[in-house]
């Protein structure tokens, strides 16, 4: 299944500030959510929430996904220190 991805506008001005390597790196794993989204059981956060997590070096994208229609909201882009604070 294809998944369209999708930006809050948080997240695109945040991945905007990550330095233009690790932003690369960040956005070829973005892009690769569209074909095959990373295992839900081991991204799935702890707690009561719809949210997922994955690792790029020290920054995590945190995301949502959504059956109908098939899409990926993204959510959150940060430091790994900053990213879990205020979700």
């Amino acid at each position: 299944m294809t998944y369209r991805i999708e930006f809050k506008r948080s997240a695109a001005k945040a991945l905007k500030k990550v330095p233009l390597t690790d932003r690369k790196r960040l956005r070829d794993k973005i892009d690769s959510f569209a074909n095959e989204l990373p295992d839900p059981e081991k991204t799935k956060m702890k707690g009561n929430n719809p949210f997922y997590r994955v690792r790029v070096g020290d920054y995590r994208i945190i995301y949502e996904i959504h059956q109908h229609p098939p899409r990926i909201v993204i959510l959150k882009i940060g430091h790994r220190k900053d990213v879990y604070r205020r979700l």
